[in-house]
């Protein structure tokens, strides 16, 4: 069965949340942005835990017959981007996402509350 947007999204907090990335955000692109309907910005604490978190994200979708259209970046873990159609997946080390703040580039795009699929 094919996944709606909010339910690729919702495996895609969860999946990242389980491997403790940082300060996770979904930028709702509806009407910003012809690249896709959510922006999911996140950073790992270093190259093992981007790496785990990246795993986990691909893991949930295969699941869930998500199919991924592209992941690049791989190699080096500053930066990840994870195509999933309606779901692109900024992955981050906290260097990385303090210099190219995509948050703030997206300013037309409203926050997406994921709180509840974030364990506290």
């Amino acid at each position: 069965m094919t996944k709606t947007a909010e339910q690729i999204l919702e495996l895609v907090v969860k999946a990242a949340d389980d491997k403790q990335a940082e300060e996770i955000i979904a930028l709702d692109m509806k009407g910003v942005s012809l690249l896709a309907d959510y922006f999911v910005v996140t950073h790992g604490n270093n190259e093992r835990q981007i790496d785990a978190i990246t795993n986990a994200i691909k893991d949930s979708v295969e699941k869930n017959d998500v199919e991924i259209r592209k992941i690049e970046g791989k190699e080096g873990g500053k930066w990840i981007l994870i195509d999933l159609g309606e779901v692109i997946v900024h992955l981050f080390n906290e260097e990385e996402r303090e210099f190219y703040q995509l948050e703030r580039l997206w300013t037309d795009a409203d926050y997406v509350d994921v709180s509840e699929w974030i364990e506290q």
